[in-house]
């Protein structure tokens, strides 16, 4: 039900936005290369059902500018790697063992998980594995891509794959960090978070 969401116009819409953050009318006219009235009939269905909500952005001495961001029920419908299960399991551990206790499970699923990863990249050189490892997170519905610059490149998710875990265990973003180190086999430093406000979270990986 949410993939027929994420599909067709509505669903170009939905992704600039999970991607980009608030934008205008212009914007993802520009963007999806449609008319200004294609892109405002999408953004009245989906703020009819909730998905997309409208506000005043006001930049310099200029008149301010309607802006359309994601709801929270907007972010839901792009898939996250958690339940409501593992959430209560690391609550529990946390107040029985402790913080160490969640650290070192959470290096454990890195780990799981980045070998998993690194069974479908084949030798290749780091930056290589970089952009095979966001083909295989495209490829699960998680919205990532690569940016190559002069020093290394740039990863990042746009769809936090953990995120209400996130919220209250923190350590995840160092287990996402270092499953992507572990896979690309090369330092990787995470350098904006989508829990500091950030438009998806950003790892540096230099050359």
């Amino acid at each position: 039900m949410m993939q027929k969401q994420l599909d067709g116009p509505a669903g170009a819409v939905l992704n600039q936005l999970q991607r980009h953050g608030a934008s205008t009318i212009k914007d993802l006219e520009l963007a999806l290369g449609v008319t200004a009235n294609a892109v405002r009939q999408q953004l009245i269905g989906l703020a009819a059902v909730g998905y997309v909500e409208q506000h005043l952005e006001r930049s310099g001495r200029g008149r301010p500018s309607h802006a359309y961001s994601l709801t929270a029920q907007g972010r839901a419908l792009f898939p996250h790697h958690y339940d409501e299960f593992t959430n209560t399991l690391l609550r529990e551990i946390l107040v029985s063992e402790g913080a160490d206790k969640v650290q070192q499970l959470l290096s454990r699923m890195g780990v799981r998980l980045a070998e998993q990863y690194a069974r479908q990249i084949a030798s290749l050189a780091p930056m290589e594995r970089a952009v095979e490892l966001k083909e295989l997170l495209v490829a699960k519905g998680i919205l990532a891509e690569v940016q190559f610059q002069p020093d290394g490149l740039l990863f990042q998710e746009y769809t936090c794959p953990y995120y209400e875990l996130a919220l209250q265990h923190r350590e995840i973003c160092d287990m996402e960090e270092g499953m992507i180190a572990q896979v690309i086999m090369h330092p990787v430093e995470l350098v904006s978070c989508t829990l500091d406000g950030h438009h998806g979270c950003q790892f540096k990986i230099e050359a």
